[in-house]
């Protein structure tokens, strides 16, 4: 896919076992996962006691014997939780997990810059916009970029509506607060992110602008769809995926694109419908 691989979230295909996921993503025609663990039941972030019982080289080479590459391994949690004795402890065990995510044979670990919604990290909350959140996103970061650079590894940043990182600005504000530590994170764009029902209209300027200020940051792409009750698989909502083929060719090195919202069942048409629309791209 314009020389970088199109992959899908590992947990599409929820299995029993690590060999398992990666048979079905291979059935499925992709070659490039997302891994969360608890695509086989293990949690996002596991605790000391989990961490230390988990055979990742087993995981690794379940994929490798399939030819899939893990890209990346999602870190997910409230970074900016409003239970501080909550957050610290799985900061930790986030620190601690990053110390063997290289064990998995990924480059990047990919997070949730958080709300302020105490039960729900995807769910928007007013006090998101409040200096103290960006304070405790940035808190949250200051133990998590040091164990990203001893593991040799970046975080993903992915803007969200209802996080901290809302938007294509805030992003860019992160990255130019961090100064050298930026090298240690990277974007992770999706456009669905970016665009609402009702503001799918302007998309064209919207994910214009976005390409621009994020551009050489922007490490991976997630690839699914906006509707009016949320997200949907790409191709099914309101995003413009030919513009979005074109903003990515436009970026001055391929990035990977990771399918997300897809019903397994679904996965194929995906994976060909943005095929030929890059393949459409490559040959205008």
């Amino acid at each position: 896919m314009n020389r970088a691989p199109l992959g899908i979230f590992a947990r599409t295909f929820r299995r029993r076992s690590p060999e398992r996921v990666a048979a079905a993503v291979s059935d499925a025609g992709y070659h490039l996962v997302q891994l969360n663990l608890n695509s086989f039941g293990v949690p996002t972030v596991p605790d000391e006691r989990v961490l230390a019982g988990l055979d990742l080289a087993r995981v690794a080479a379940a994929f490798a014997d399939r030819g899939i590459e893990i890209w990346g391994v999602s870190l997910t949690y409230n970074m900016i939780d409003p239970d501080r004795a909550r957050r610290r402890s799985t900061t930790a065990d986030a620190c601690r997990f990053l110390g063997r995510i290289p064990e998995l044979g990924a480059r990047f670990a990919t997070i949730c810059t958080g709300t302020c919604d105490a039960t729900d990290m995807w769910r928007a909350h007013p006090g998101n916009a409040a200096p103290s959140a960006w304070q405790d996103l940035r808190d949250s970061l200051g133990e998590l970029l040091p164990a990203a650079r001893s593991a040799g590894l970046r975080l993903g940043v992915e803007p969200e509506a209802a996080n901290v990182i809302a938007d294509a600005h805030a992003a860019r504000q992160l990255l130019d607060e961090l100064g050298r530590d930026a090298e240690l994170a990277g974007i992770v764009l999706d456009p669905a992110n970016l665009i609402s029902v009702a503001t799918a209209p302007c998309q064209e300027r919207i994910l214009t602008e976005a390409f621009e200020l994020l551009g050489p940051h922007i490490v991976c792409m997630h690839a699914k769809d906006v509707v009016s009750s949320g997200y949907a698989a790409a191709g099914l909502g309101l995003l413009d995926y030919e513009l979005i083929v074109e903003l990515r060719a436009r970026l001055s090195r391929p990035v990977p694109v990771i399918v997300q919202d897809a019903t397994e069942d679904d996965s194929v048409r995906v994976r060909e419908l943005l095929e030929s629309l890059v393949a459409a791209q490559q040959s205008a």
